[in-house]
């Protein structure tokens, strides 16, 4: 049954799960999960929960680039992982192209000049899916990087928003939401982002731009901007609740070491 857009997604009231249009769902994380690899995370985005190993940097064969690490991405959804039960194979488009996305992404954001002529292996099973696929991938990977020890400028932290236009009014401001679930994610165009911590003195920097539907970018509302807007506001946040995963898991580790 289509979502009752008009209603259920006012500003001024509540979505479907609860969570008004600027709210995050529900996130957790833990840090070396896997003790076997080098770096390892499990998180969970409300209802979607990613495991992330890292292997690596490695010693790379037949490696293009002599001055510098490559990033490959496996990534696998289990069959149990959404309600159709659909198997999605290594050769599944949509697979292949969140892969290319999260290697791009991090082969331009880790000091991979470090490592030349080596490699470095991200491995990521998706265990339950409810929207927001690509970004709890990112973030997922961001902390089993952190935790491998692979140097970079700042952590990647991802979110989705969306739009709420109200296509038989045109004079009617559309309304973003962030942090979209699979039934919002059917409904309404979004988009995924993620953007790196910049200077204190500086704006964040998005690395990360990913349109998963059509997006209208003319008229009197610019709805790309408002999704930009609200989605680089929930990347601080995401970036918030991940560095306080990386806390706590320092200090752990320090006071098993007193």
């Amino acid at each position: 049954m289509p979502l009752d857009t008009l209603s259920t997604y006012s500003q001024t009231l509540l979505r479907l799960d609860g969570r008004r249009w600027n709210e995050l769902r529900r996130i957790t994380a833990s840090i070396s999960t896997q003790p076997s690899s080098d770096g390892s995370s499990l998180l969970t985005m409300g209802n979607t929960m990613v495991v992330c190993t890292i292997t690596g940097p490695r010693e790379g064969r037949g490696q293009r680039d002599n001055n510098n690490a490559t990033v490959e991405t496996e990534l696998s959804i289990a069959p149990f992982a959404q309600m159709d039960r659909r198997r999605r194979g290594k050769n599944d488009k949509r697979v292949q192209e969140l892969q290319t996305t999260i290697s791009n992404a991090f082969q331009n954001h880790l000091f991979t000049h470090l490592y030349p002529r080596s490699t470095i292996s991200i491995l990521l099973h998706v265990l339950s899916l409810d929207g927001a696929l690509l970004a709890a991938c990112l973030n997922a990977a961001s902390l089993a990087l952190v935790d491998a020890g692979v140097p970079m400028p700042s952590i990647l932290a991802a979110i989705s928003s969306g739009i709420i236009a109200d296509t038989d009014d045109p004079s009617r401001k559309p309304e973003p939401v962030l942090d979209l679930n699979t039934a919002e994610e059917l409904e309404l165009p979004f988009l995924s982002l993620a953007t790196a911590a910049a200077q204190p003195d500086e704006e964040d920097k998005v690395s990360v731009l990913m349109m998963e539907s059509r997006i209208p970018m003319g008229g009197a509302h610019n709805q790309l901007e408002s999704m930009l807007a609200i989605g680089v506001d929930g990347c601080k946040q995401v970036r918030s609740r991940m560095e306080d995963v990386i806390r706590k898991h320092g200090a752990k580790v320090m006071a098993g070491r007193k």
